[in-house]
């Protein structure tokens, strides 16, 4: 009987497709060397580029299973997140991102695919089992980037419903600073705050009648809109001691007029946004080149 041969350049124990991806998530996690090596590359490069300051870090548990659900502005929001706590962080990413070689890396990061815009069991699934496993598994519950400095996009409701389902407590994290961060090819250098507070115990509205709501749209993203705005407003250390002199006092109070928040409904995945932009784009431009009727 032939042998059946393996495609060129794969191995037979590599995982294929999305369904390989999962299992991998699932069975082995993060290579932690790999991962030791790439957060000590990443941490000093990132805190001295983009000043990171990192508060709460204590809110993250020591130990077992947490879900930290920060706001999402940019890609390395992921990455601020990694080198702000000590644990291995798991976290979900855009399926489109395990094409290639990024996808071998990433899974071995702790990233898991997810398919955006549509109910995802199979995402859901591993979450709840690398949770069950003890594991701390980062959920960003706008699902996309919002890049408007100024707002939040309203939550869903998976990391409420993984809280509700594994037990494991959810802290609120807000992540400001990394929107729009980047000219070209290059991030701005620029000051970037990450802050945890306080972990919320799914326990405490498990018996109410809307459970899933009161945890996220009462609790959890109110916590993180707070906290988004309050590190908008932060001065940084020359605006600061300038105040305490007795000067720049009109540009803290404009900073602060400008960290106001405001919350947006849910927000379609980027792509899909730039898609229809650039339909509508191309719609307008067809009007303007069409011949007009005489009169």
């Amino acid at each position: 009987m032939m042998r059946r041969s393996e495609p060129r350049g794969t191995r037979p124990s590599e995982p294929r497709g999305r369904a390989g991806a999962h299992r991998r998530a699932r069975e082995r996690g993060v290579v932690v060397p790999l991962y030791a090596l790439v957060r000590f590359l990443l941490t000093p490069a990132l805190r001295l580029w983009f000043r990171v300051r990192i508060s709460g870090r204590e809110h993250v548990p020591a130990h077992g299973a947490a879900i930290i659900a920060p706001n999402h502005k940019s890609f390395l929001d992921a990455f601020f997140v990694g080198i702000a706590t000590r644990r291995h962080v798991r976290y979900m990413a855009k399926a489109e991102l395990f094409k290639g070689p990024s996808g071998w890396l990433l899974l071995r990061l702790g990233a898991f695919p997810v398919l955006r815009g549509e109910a995802d069991a199979e995402a859901l699934e591993t979450a709840r089992l690398i949770l069950e496993q003890g594991g701390v598994l980062v959920v960003f519950p706008e699902g996309t980037r919002v890049e408007d400095p100024h707002a939040l996009g309203a939550p869903h409701h998976g990391a409420g419903r993984l809280a509700l389902m594994t037990g494991a407590p959810i802290v609120p994290a807000a992540i400001a600073g990394t929107q729009r961060l980047w000219l070209g090819p290059l991030p701005k250098p620029r000051r970037v705050q990450v802050a945890f507070l306080a972990a919320i115990d799914p326990a405490r509205v498990a018996d109410h009648a809307d459970a899933l709501s009161e945890l996220v749209d009462h609790e959890l993203w109110p916590a993180v809109q707070r906290e988004y705005g309050r590190e908008l407003a932060r001065p940084g250390l020359i605006l600061a001691a300038l105040a305490a002199i007795g000067l720049g006092g009109g540009l803290l109070a404009r900073r602060r007029a400008r960290a106001e928040t405001h919350l947006l409904g849910i927000v379609e995945p980027l792509k899909l946004r730039r898609r229809k932009s650039r339909k509508r784009a191309l719609a307008r431009l067809r009007r303007l080149r069409a011949p007009r009727g005489g009169g």
